[in-house]
């Protein structure tokens, strides 16, 4: 694993000491930082690249935050990376995404159960037909915190595209997609969503035995062609980072009662 200073990831530019055990990922480093604002007290950030993390503490829980932009060859670096610099860590994608169910709303959440390796990033790591499957710990979590907080929310199979135009399907002149419809293709074997990072995040995460889930704000409306505007857009993110960390201290409750219990797996009490 390539290093730099004082043993900091060569590509993160973080290391051991600056890395809280559940750990945050977006795509846009701005994302990062309105995150890193609702933290009670946070160090950073440490930038490199287009990478850049915020560590600290919310509600007595210990949090980092890494930008770390768009695409799955991204979200294999991050990953892998952060993994080096803490023990056993979680993993949570706050991120935005198209519908492809007509009942979708614009500014709705989607917690993913799991998604369709549309991206070959992950391939090498496990064939094509190893499933990208999040934790069921961290669907609840997510399902539970967008109950409470009165968030419309659909809880589902996600795909994830490598790239946005042709890899989606999007008309652009000049650049023809050599599949036309991927969205309506996935739409008719039940995937709710599309977006760019989560299967290699699932992936890795459970190659490396972690856990890992991600819920997204809808930004498009595929089957309507429809975009979300500002403000709603902004709302919609905040949304998505409101769960994120409500889930986070349904985790914690999780985690502590395992540490009580001895138990290896959370379970309805």
């Amino acid at each position: 694993m390539a290093k730099g200073k004082r043993g900091r990831q060569y590509h993160v530019g973080v290391g051991p000491g600056q890395v809280a055990p559940y750990i945050l990922l977006c795509g846009d480093p701005a994302r990062a930082e309105k995150i890193a604002r609702r933290f009670d007290s946070s160090r950073g950030p440490w930038c490199n690249r287009e990478y850049v993390t915020y560590t600290g503490t919310r509600g007595g829980i210990d949090i980092t935050v890494t930008g770390t932009g768009i695409g799955p060859d991204n979200m294999e670096i991050a990953l892998i990376e952060l993994a080096q610099c803490v023990r056993n860590p979680t993993f949570i994608r706050i991120g935005s995404c198209g519908a492809l169910q007509r009942q979708i709303g614009l500014g709705d959440l989607v917690v993913s159960t799991g998604s369709v390796r549309l991206e070959n990033t992950s391939t090498y790591f496990v064939p094509e037909g190893y499933p990208a499957v999040a934790n069921y710990e961290i669907v609840v979590a997510l399902a539970t915190a967008c109950a409470r907080l009165g968030y419309p929310h659909h809880v589902g199979l996600t795909a994830t595209a490598p790239g946005f135009y042709g890899a989606q399907s999007r008309i652009v002149a000049g650049f023809p997609p050599r599949w036309k419809d991927i969205p309506a293709d996935l739409a008719r074997v039940g995937v709710l969503n599309l977006e760019m990072e989560i299967s290699a995040l699932l992936t890795l995460a459970s190659v490396g035995g972690y856990r890992a889930g991600a819920v997204c704000a809808v930004y498009a409306q595929r089957p309507r062609s429809l975009f979300i505007e500002s403000p709603a857009k902004e709302h919609a993110e905040a949304r998505a980072i409101d769960a994120a960390l409500a889930a986070l201290e349904v985790l914690k409750t999780m985690d502590d009662w395992r540490r009580r219990t001895g138990a290896k797996h959370w379970r309805v009490q």
